[in-house]
């Protein structure tokens, strides 16, 4: 019968050691030592026994290669020089299918500095022959916390982006129902604007959704185009502080009454450019009566002074005006109010944009004016209600 030693036995100063990392680990270390010295293999197998390890070896970097394939392992122990695949070459493999497994080579004295250039490359740690056990145990225990370490990190990090991106779905969450919140307010602003003005019931909606078309052939940003239609629902807002007796005078007014009416812009621009998701929409509220020529009010503004928004609008709102009834006149057709704007380009209207508002298509605003959610070339986020086109 045979004898064979224990690794206590053939190196005792191991023994305390192997014991101790055995009791910290609830199974073996699965190791995979890979060397074509047979010798080398055998003292790898006897330092790294039961209970503390299993040991699988591996003659040359082929051999390695379907071993790893076919088994799982925490940690190969390499030697550097090899015929076919080297130590370097295995490392590689290791790093591109296994990044998890603890990675050691072992070198010759001459080759340190190639020991150095591997853990460079991806190795955990160098082993220098000839090979001291307390010094293999010592290494690989080290190895074996440092990957285990980079994978708490790793989950942690996955866990925190996980985190992230819950928190970041429930802040768009929150946003999206603010914004909704926003909007349902807009629209009942604009609602008490239609019953204030029954004669003008569904202005506001019309000429929102006619200054969008216009704004969207002008290829503006989506922000533009949010507060070009926000201003433009609410563009009338002011005239909640006018009374009934010159508002809803059904004959002209008197150069008084005229005035008073005028206070609407401002009226309506000191209402809203308080409030933080309007404050940007507001321009439009104190500009929409501007004239290109400098003959408009409030402030006389001319040209480029007056915000591409209060251009828009005010084409829109002409437009709107001409078509439809006022307690005053009857609506002219469609064809009549184009010809209209263009004959006050240059004069009340920008001429650019009434360039463009003629190019859009004829057919185009009797068939918002009878639905005005039928609004195109418009970007889907203000189609789909989100910066307000999700008008009642």
């Amino acid at each position: 019968m045979t004898y064979t030693p224990s690794a206590g036995e053939i190196f005792p100063a191991t023994e305390n050691i192997l014991t101790k990392g055995a009791s910290k680990r609830r199974t073996a270390t699965r190791v995979l030592a890979v060397d074509d010295e047979p010798a080398a293999l055998k003292l790898l197998a006897l330092i790294l026994s039961p209970p503390g390890f299993h040991c699988v070896t591996a003659k040359n970097g082929e051999e390695a290669v379907v071993t790893l394939q076919s088994q799982r392992f925490d940690v190969v122990i390499s030697d550097l020089r090899m015929p076919g695949i080297d130590g370097m070459e295995l490392l590689a493999e290791a790093r591109r299918h296994h990044p998890h497994v603890a990675f050691l080579i072992v070198t010759g004295n001459d080759d340190v500095e190639v020991g150095v250039q591997a853990m460079r490359s991806g190795a955990d740690d160098y082993l220098v022959k000839p090979l001291l056990d307390c010094v293999v145990i010592a290494s690989l225990e080290r190895s074996l916390r440092k990957r285990q370490l980079e994978r708490q990190v790793e989950n942690y990090r996955q866990h925190l982006e996980t985190m992230v991106e819950e928190r970041t779905g429930q802040l768009r969450a929150a946003l999206q129902q603010v914004e909704r919140s926003y909007e349902h307010t807009l629209q009942a602003l604009g609602t008490a604007i239609d019953l204030r003005d029954d004669e003008t019931a569904g202005h506001s909606r019309r000429v929102c959704c006619y200054s969008l078309e216009i704004a969207s052939a002008i290829r503006l940003s989506d922000l533009q185009l949010s507060n070009i239609a926000r201003g433009a629902y609410l563009h009338d807002i002011g005239k909640l502080g006018i009374p009934d007796s010159i508002l809803l005078k059904p004959g002209p007014l008197t150069p008084g009454e005229r005035e008073r009416m005028q206070q609407h812009v401002r009226i309506g621009f000191d209402i809203v450019k308080g409030i933080p998701f309007l404050a940007d929409a507001a321009e439009i509220l104190l500009t929409h009566h501007e004239r290109f020529d400098g003959s408009g009010y409030p402030r006389g503004l001319k040209k480029d002074e007056i915000p591409i928004g209060g251009k828009i609008f005010a084409v829109a709102d002409a437009f709107d005006a001409i078509t439809t009834d006022r307690p005053y006149r009857r609506a002219s057709s469609f064809e009549s109010a184009r010809e209209t704007i263009r004959r006050l380009a240059g004069s009340q209207f920008d001429p650019q944009v009434v360039d463009v508002f003629l190019n859009v298509p004829k057919d185009t605003w009797p068939t918002i004016a009878q639905n005005p959610r039928l609004v195109t070339g418009l970007p889907a986020k203000l189609l789909n209600g989100q910066a307000f086109l999700d008008l009642p």
